[in-house]
């Protein structure tokens, strides 16, 4: 398990993040969605040790991170701007990972390098950025760590091979019960892989929810009535927003379906439809509701500024 309490992260003149606390389970998938800056590479680094919080704490399975090789080495990360030493090709990279990680499987590394057509011996500086990403992934993946953190994961990746190295992420959480992190500025890239989703804006944590509650506690309803109606006429049900246009009224509601859709064709409306919402929606209204205004791939909508204080 994975603790964050209260992690801050400074630089010389800004505030990268504030107060960040989450807890990540054993054998999940957790996505962090966020615009550029929003302090996603941050998070992961401190998670990584590479940066050393300025605030709060970071614990896996109870022991700290930072300056704690024994931790360091549970954890693979593939960070947004890879880096390879010079002249280096995939051969002499699976060496220098199986000095560094005692768990490391050579067999599964070559099974993915021929799966993948990556060509062992060519430099890796003559790798495209698609190539590239690949190869260090699947050198993630051999180290059989306990923790897989990804930035920006699927970059540069054509559709097929974005499905691939979901797989293959999927595959070892339900085989090995590893934990994954991943982080996108595409919502869309991480609802069909995700257990948990969280959204990170200007450096907070700012919604953090099962994928599985968010989808099946909302819904979209579109309800009309021969007589005139406003919000006030559905007193007692959860409504995050409301919107009418002439007669029919469109209304995000959270809470039992079925019981909501009983009380609702009690009032005898002309129209009641119940709706399917997209993930992109939910977190738009989510969003709206806490009153933050951002805007990100995936999320084309911006929300109400947040109210003046």
């Amino acid at each position: 398990m994975i603790e964050v309490k209260n992690l801050t992260k400074r630089f010389q003149d800004f505030t990268a993040l504030e107060d960040v606390s989450c807890h990540i389970g054993s054998g999940c998938i957790y996505g962090m969605v966020g615009s550029n800056g929003a302090g996603k590479s941050t998070f992961l680094r401190a998670l990584t040790g590479v940066y050393q919080p300025d605030g709060g704490k970071i614990l896996i399975d109870g022991s700290p991170v930072w300056d704690n090789p024994a931790v360091k080495r549970r954890i693979a990360y593939v960070p947004d701007e890879l880096y390879f030493p010079g002249g280096s090709n995939l051969k002499r990279m699976e060496r220098m990972y199986r000095s560094l990680y005692p768990d490391f499987e050579p067999e599964r590394f070559r099974k993915l390098c021929g799966q993948l057509e990556l060509p062992q011996n060519k430099a890796l500086s003559q790798f495209s950025k698609g190539m590239r990403r690949q190869a260090a992934t699947i050198l993630a993946l051999a180290c059989q760590p306990d923790y897989l953190f990804f930035d920006e994961t699927f970059d540069g990746l054509d559709p097929v091979m974005r499905n691939f190295v979901k797989r293959l992420i999927c595959d070892d959480v339900l085989e090995r019960g590893a934990s994954a992190i991943i982080t996108s500025h595409s919502l869309r890239e991480l609802e069909d892989i995700c257990d948990q989703l969280a959204l990170l804006h200007k450096g907070g944590l700012v919604l953090e929810s099962d994928i599985e509650n968010l989808k099946t506690n909302q819904f979209k309803i579109q309800i009309a009535f021969h007589e005139e109606f406003d919000q006030s006429r559905f007193e007692g049900i959860s409504i995050s927003h409301f919107e009418k246009s002439g007669s029919v009224a469109n209304m995000i509601v959270g809470g039992d379906k079925d019981a909501i859709v009983q009380q609702l064709s009690a009032m005898h409306p002309i129209l009641l439809d119940v709706l399917p919402m997209s993930l992109e929606e939910i977190f738009t209204y989510e969003m709206e509701t806490l009153g933050y205004t951002f805007q990100i791939e995936g999320l084309n909508e911006e929300v109400q500024s947040h109210a003046k204080k």
